[in-house]
């Protein structure tokens, strides 16, 4: 995009945005693409994160393909997209919420796709919380939302989380040069292992050995030193500060919450539940799967339910 403006001013210009499509596209009258789902992956994820839906994209399964036209971006501030990493401006990046990757998603579909109204949106984690702030902010934006393994704020334990990560990555000295060095990557590599007991659920984790666990989580922290430090602090404070608690009476579009009872981050008796509750006609699967905060890679296993739910939405 020529340029995007942040909801605090700031304004960056030749801005990168990567996507991916796939499916089948059908046009209205007028010419516009009226059966475009949007796929919101997670936190420092990617366009890649829509291989989630594959066990469900063929004839007559709940995302056929060949029905609905898949549209999968980078959110502002992953890798790949306009982020600290890929403008080189570090900790010199404008400072981005919620709202500002929402924003950027819809700029991008209208200039690049003549989108304005979209069929759906399906978000898992910190896809959920840009799904249900697309719901809120723009009332006729979607017919649905499909929100995953997520909630309608970051709070307790999540926030203490998020708020840890922060304090290991400000603790390094280094981070305010603003350039990668041996210090950040250890840091780095500190701060992502923070997150590894948020992951699997934790039954998986129980009954693991101690050298499966050592294995796990010494792939988990080196795999992480792949991610850029400014990154991860970017979307950390982003997602921390989350809190659509007091608008979700907003929401118009038909509503999907899919949760996961096994699921560290969001406890559906903490997150989904009460989120269904406040959503007005909404409707809730909890999902059994020792994958915990992963589970989207078993939708497979709630096939038959996601059928029945876009059931309404096949004669696009």
């Amino acid at each position: 995009m020529d340029s995007f403006e942040f909801e605090n001013g700031d304004v960056l210009t030749d801005v990168t945005v990567e996507y991916m499509t796939f499916g089948t596209p059908v046009y209205n009258e007028n010419g516009f693409i009226k059966n475009a789902v949007v796929y919101c992956h997670g936190s420092l994820g990617s366009y890649s994160s829509v291989k989630k839906l594959a066990p469900l994209l063929g004839e007559n399964d709940a995302f056929d393909e060949n029905k609905y036209f898949f549209i999968c971006i980078s959110a502002l501030g992953s890798p790949g997209s306009c982020s600290p990493s890929t403008t080189d401006l570090k900790n010199r990046f404008p400072k981005y919420s919620i709202n500002d990757v929402v924003n950027f998603q819809k700029e991008f579909l209208a200039q690049k796709f003549s989108i304005n109204h979209v069929l759906g949106m399906i978000g898992n984690s910190m896809g959920g919380f840009v799904a249900l702030t697309s719901a809120i902010n723009f009332q006729d934006y979607a017919d649905f939302i499909i929100c995953g393994v997520s909630s309608y704020k970051v709070a307790g334990h999540d926030f203490i989380l998020s708020h840890f990560v922060n304090e290991i990555i400000e603790s390094d000295p280094d981070y305010n040069r603003g350039e990668l060095t041996y210090s950040l990557n250890r840091t780095l590599r500190i701060a992502s292992l923070a997150e590894f007991n948020f992951g699997l659920s934790k039954e998986a984790l129980r009954n693991m050995s101690k050298a499966e666990l050592h294995s796990e989580f010494e792939n988990f922290g080196n795999e992480s030193i792949e991610t850029d430090i400014y990154d991860l602090k970017y979307c950390n404070e982003a997602c921390m500060y989350f809190d659509v608690e007091n608008e979700l009476d907003k929401i118009k579009s038909k509503t999907l919450i899919i949760a996961c009872k096994q699921d560290p981050h969001f406890p559906p008796e903490l997150d989904a539940i009460p989120m269904s509750q406040m959503i007005d006609g909404s409707q809730l699967i909890i999902m059994d799967s020792d994958l915990g905060h992963l589970c989207f890679n078993e939708l497979d296993t709630i096939s038959n339910e996601l059928k029945e739910f876009m059931g309404e939405f096949n004669d696009c």
